[in-house]
């Protein structure tokens, strides 16, 4: 049983529909009613339709029982809750003894030079490719502004731990632009 919070649309509940199979189940739950829709009418369209499970949530307070789930994911959604170890703590409760999270978010450069260049590209290119492209350069503004105020790896990694996640690791991609935070509740 997976739960894929902030999921709204559908593409990491599609992947992990593909793993749990016929015998599993997949929520997926978001807090923006209107993008759990566009979740759920993309799986359907997908012809996903079994083992789905659609629940409109607060990540700061997941509206499951404790133990619930195997796994807990939750991709480029966490930089948009506004408490975070809130949330973290939540999804602690409700994985089962054995159970793993998996964060997926932008995060902050690991590799020389490339701070400076990634600060560029989002604050100067992407706003302005938002005006050109989307007619929305407050947006992609909003994206650059939220990357840069979300918690670092270490930051992160210590919140998951302070929330009681154990053996986490961090796993940064692109050069530490985007990284997956992992941990697992072992308590019993």
């Amino acid at each position: 049983r997976v739960l894929d919070v902030a999921g709204g649309t559908g593409d990491i509940a599609a992947l992990l529909h593909e793993r749990v199979g016929d015998t599993g189940s997949v929520v997926l739950g978001d807090i923006n009613a209107e993008m759990l829709g566009v979740g759920r009418d993309r799986l359907t369209d997908r012809g996903l339709v079994r083992g789905l499970e659609y629940v409109q949530l607060n990540a700061e307070a997941l509206p499951f029982p404790d133990a619930s789930f195997d796994l807990v994911t939750i991709a480029f959604g966490l930089r948009n809750v506004t408490d975070k170890d809130a949330a973290l703590r939540s999804m602690y409760r409700s994985l089962k003894p054995g159970g793993r999270l998996l964060v997926l978010e932008f995060s902050k450069p690991v590799v020389p030079g490339l701070s400076r260049i990634y600060d560029r590209y989002s604050f100067k290119l992407l706003p302005l490719m938002g005006r050109l492209v989307a007619n929305d350069e407050d947006s992609y503004r909003y994206l650059a502004e939220s990357i840069r105020m979300h918690p670092d790896q270490d930051t992160l990694k210590g919140m998951m731990q302070a929330a009681g996640f154990a053996r986490t690791q961090v796993y940064n991609l692109t050069g530490g632009i985007v990284a997956v935070h992992r941990g697992f509740r072992l308590d019993a």
